[in-house]
């Protein structure tokens, strides 16, 4: 007897039915559906096209571009237009909030690929993203929403073929791609309780530029855990969603080039850890900056904001903010 496993998109619907909602979303999230395989297309093919070597440009961020950040990034905004939806998008590829359909509903901010530096080496890469509604009930205002405000956030970890998603206060969920590229048969992600599993991920490159208080908190720490650090946030936050941990970007201080200082973090904040502070959140987990304030409850003042985070297990999340807080 044949077995099916549960698509994406039927589980989707059922959501949406379950709690009375609009078909609206379901095309939003197709549109990510099909920029994520076209995307996994591309770069499973990008050695044979020769698509896995700088751009020759340098983003808004001001880090070298790759060619499959560019080709990521034209077709997240092409399914995101054709879908009708979107009335404004921040890309971390685009210097500007780039404008797609006044009369839409969603606002969607995402990263195409995140994890460049791992492109030449065919390792893997993420595409985040975080969505949020606009005001339904009057006047739209346009502003900037903070991550407590996004009603989804998710990750695509390429070419693994791995899709997780938030869904607000309805959990975090895995999916795997199948033989014909629809991601099937969900799995309810919760952090893991039992520190037995648990694994710490930073940069140790950056580990003579962090804050004192951070160097004492990793050496009195890192035994007793396992050490993991891929170098793309998706890869590295997708375990520790699996196993529960730390995943720490701190301030960057005192570097030997005083250009790569990052006092406020390297990360940006509306695409890259508002995305995974969602979705641990519904895991059980947690996130905060290094001034002990929650990811989700700052409130953006520019698209590109930067911050410091640390996101994973409650435990570590709340003993860092006692550490910030000392």
């Amino acid at each position: 007897m044949l077995h099916f496993e549960q698509t994406f998109m039927d589980f989707l619907i059922e959501h949406q039915e379950r709690h009375k909602r609009t078909y609206h979303f379901l095309i939003l999230m197709n549109a990510i559906l099909n920029s994520a395989k076209r995307i996994q297309y591309y770069y499973l093919t990008g050695a044979l096209r020769g698509n896995l070597g700088l751009a020759g440009s340098v983003n808004v961020q001001g880090e070298d571009v790759m060619r499959m950040d560019e080709i990521a990034n034209e077709v997240v905004l092409h399914y995101l237009k054709k879908c009708g939806r979107v009335i404004s998008v921040v890309s971390e590829e685009n210097d500007d909030i780039v404008m797609l359909n006044p009369d839409g509903r969603y606002f969607v901010y995402f990263d195409p690929m995140d994890g460049s530096s791992n492109v030449p080496h065919n390792l893997p890469i993420g595409f985040l993203f975080g969505i949020a509604k606009r005001n339904l009930e009057g006047e739209e205002d346009m502003h900037l929403r903070k991550g407590r405000d996004y009603i989804c956030a998710g990750m695509f970890v390429i070419p693994t073929g791995t899709f997780t998603i938030a869904l607000k206060n309805s959990g975090c969920f895995r999916f795997h791609i199948d033989e014909v590229m629809n991601y099937v048969k969900p799995t309810k992600m919760t952090l893991p309780d039992s520190p037995k599993t648990w694994e710490l991920s930073f940069n140790p490159s950056n580990w003579h530029t962090y804050s004192e208080k951070v160097r004492n908190w990793i050496e009195q720490n890192e035994a007793k855990y396992a050490f993991r650090y891929l170098g793309a946030l998706a890869g590295d936050f997708h375990r520790i969603l699996t196993n529960g941990g730390l995943f720490m970007y701190p301030a960057i201080l005192n570097h030997p080039d005083p250009k790569k200082n990052r006092p406020e973090g390297k990360l940006r904040l509306m695409y890259e850890a508002n995305v995974v502070a969602f979705m641990c959140e519904e895991a059980g987990g947690g996130a905060i900056n290094e001034r002990g304030e929650n990811i989700l409850d700052i409130l953006p003042s520019k698209h590109h904001q930067r911050t410091t985070l640390y996101v994973g297990s409650k435990k570590l999340v709340e003993e860092m903010r006692e550490v910030f807080r000392s």
